[in-house]
């Protein structure tokens, strides 16, 4: 059930976590599927509802530099470089865990992914419950992530007791993830924090192919619609046919008169692309189209996530 995000449920839903129960509720990302991190048996009810497989690790969301000291085992001074610069907010550190991190948490791996959410509700949820909440997107495993609470309660229905109500998202993709060894940072997921500006702080970020999964959303196919998507370079070659539609990330004049088009911001915007990106995805995939088309964007700053969004969208029906 859908509940306001205001004191009275935020408490109740608080009060679900404490007692080994999921609850749904927003971050400046995407909405969070959310159990007790501390919790074995809760977190493997997050696994049961998404149908996730266990090798996929879980982020763990902190409202506390106190909170953080529970969950990972060291601190590089790396890694609280870049927590002073980008916390709260959408990025994750992949650290080495604590012993209090069940090993489901992790999927086996002796790492653990932490973040501190910007939302006001998720960081309110969080102190309220007094534990570290393990939380992927509240989505069925592979398909579109939800930026509203009517996503999450269409996707999973009464799967999900409560889902904790704060709006539309304000981000829409993920977090960016980072693994720390030492002094060495290496990307394992772009999203809401560009990578130019993790290096503007804490120096040069790796960007190499994995080969196993260290972190979520790293698999080759991912957040995808069950229409099928397709990446376009040139958009006069798409069929101007109803059955099909059309996103650009920008308004301009077009020659069709029977695709259904959609923008993702009206000049190009990259947090106004993002923030609309599963928003959008979402309402066409609704409309059981065909084929949904979508024009490749710039791979700079923020689009080099939005892109990685949509190339795993599309290699589900590759």
């Amino acid at each position: 059930m859908i509940y306001p995000a205001k004191e009275t449920f935020i408490h109740k839903a608080a009060q679900a976590l404490q007692q080994g129960n999921v609850v749904a509720f927003p971050t400046e990302t995407v909405y969070g599927l959310g159990a007790n991190a501390l919790n074995a048996e809760a977190v493997a009810k997050i696994f049961e509802i998404k149908q996730r497989p266990f090798f996929d690790p879980l982020i763990v969301h902190v409202d506390s530099r106190d909170m953080v000291q529970q969950v990972v085992a060291t601190l590089p001074d790396i890694a609280i470089l870049c927590m002073d610069a980008f916390w709260p907010g959408p990025l994750t550190l992949v650290l080495p865990k604590s012993n209090n991190i069940p090993e489901i948490v992790t999927a086996g791996l002796d790492t653990v992914a932490v973040r501190m959410p910007q939302h006001d509700v998720a960081q309110k949820l969080i102190h309220a419950s007094g534990v570290p909440i393990a939380a992927p997107s509240a989505n069925p495993f592979g398909y579109l992530s939800p930026t509203t609470a009517e996503h999450v309660a269409k996707q999973l229905g009464d799967k999900v007791e409560i889902i904790l109500d704060g709006g539309q998202c304000p981000v829409g993709v993920e977090s960016t993830i980072i693994k720390i060894e030492r002094d060495n940072i290496t990307l394992l997921r772009h999203g809401g924090i560009p990578v130019e500006d993790i290096e503007s702080v804490a120096g040069k970020v790796n960007i190499i192919q994995h080969t196993h999964v260290e972190a979520p959303g790293q698999l080759p196919y991912h957040y995808a619609p069950k229409t099928k998507i397709v990446l376009i370079k040139d958009i006069t070659n798409i069929p101007d046919d109803s059955s099909c539609a059309i996103i650009l990330y920008k308004k301009r004049d077009l020659p069709f008169k029977n695709i259904h088009t959609m923008y993702l911001s009206d000049n190009g915007d990259m947090r106004q692309v993002a923030a609309n990106l599963f928003t959008c995805l979402h309402a066409l995939d609704a409309m059981k189209l065909a084929v949904i088309y979508a024009e490749e964007i710039p791979e700079v700053g923020l689009g080099q996530a939005i892109m990685d969004r949509l190339k795993k969208a599309q290699a589900r029906h590759s």
